[in-house]
């Protein structure tokens, strides 16, 4: 008797059109998903177009500029944090006055924000903000 030797044939897999199959199939779902836009906020910042007011009235000016830097009514402050000019701006109180914040069109929000903390530690509540009349249209 003659035995045939157990020969296990091992299965020739061909990955040829597996992997072309793959590319048509990814190649459909990028062609039929809907790609979402994220939504974005437009943002268009106010201009003055009013006339500006000509009664007198006592306010105190800060101005901020580019870098951080500080005046009160053109005196320049040491400083940059709230405590000193939470302390330039005690007096205004006292007056009644209002305050006019001239920031730099490039000034930091932080800065801006410490004039408004600073002016609310000390119990201010006429605050305004500077702004610049729109330019004619033609003129850069």
């Amino acid at each position: 008797m003659k035995f045939r030797k157990n020969t296990s044939i091992e299965p020739d897999i061909n990955l040829i059109p597996f992997i072309d199959v793959l590319l048509v199939v990814l190649i459909f779902l990028m062609l039929t998903t809907t790609w979402s836009k994220f939504n974005e906020m437009n943002v268009s910042l106010p201009s003055a177009s009013a006339q500006a007011t000509t009664e007198p009235s006592t306010a105190w000016v800060v101005s901020v500029s580019s870098q951080g830097n500080y005046a009160v009514n053109g005196v320049k402050l040491e400083g940059r944090s709230l405590q000193d000019l939470s302390n330039a701006l005690s007096d205004l109180r006292k007056l009644e006055a209002s305050l006019l914040i001239k920031a730099d069109a490039s000034a930091s929000h932080q800065s801006v924000v410490n004039v408004l903390e600073a002016a609310r530690l000390n119990g201010v509540s006429k605050i305004a903000f500077a702004t610049q009349n729109p330019l004619p249209s033609g003129k850069p």
